[in-house]
């Protein structure tokens, strides 16, 4: 049995909300070469809302100033065992860039392909894909 990693995700919003910026993963990495919701592994004791803005400062060069929760998922892949964290970024300010030297892409949120993505992005794609219910 794997110890639960816990990771953050940012589901980046450009300004008219019809699009989301997703980001490859690396050569050498677990999972590497699929797309995924930028982000990264929290430091032991971190406030996850803390370690989601040190890590899309230090990955794509953005500052986080509006996020919010959006849904918390539990997942176990044969090599380890995550929960990722996902936080819905809605405003953010800085020039973006893969400071690590991975491809970024912004793309409708209709267009994601679930097999292009890790699977505990999945649930995250299928969230983003339901119809918002209007109140009445």
């Amino acid at each position: 049995m794997h110890s639960r990693l816990h990771v953050v995700a940012g589901v980046i919003h450009n300004r008219c909300r019809d699009l989301v910026l997703v980001a490859r993963r690396l050569p050498g990495s677990h999972l590497a070469g699929l797309w995924e919701f930028p982000g990264g592994k929290l430091h032991p004791g971190e406030d996850p809302l803390c370690g989601l803005i040190r890590e899309l400062l230090e990955e794509i060069n953005i500052e986080v100033t509006v996020a919010r929760p959006l849904i918390l998922i539990d997942h176990d892949y044969q090599e380890k065992s995550i929960t990722l964290d996902v936080w819905s970024v809605e405003e953010w300010t800085g020039d973006y860039e893969g400071r690590e030297g991975q491809e970024l892409k912004w793309l409708a949120v209709d267009s994601l392909d679930p097999r292009e993505f890790p699977a505990a992005d999945r649930q995250v794609i299928a969230m983003l894909r339901k119809p918002i219910l209007s109140q009445g």
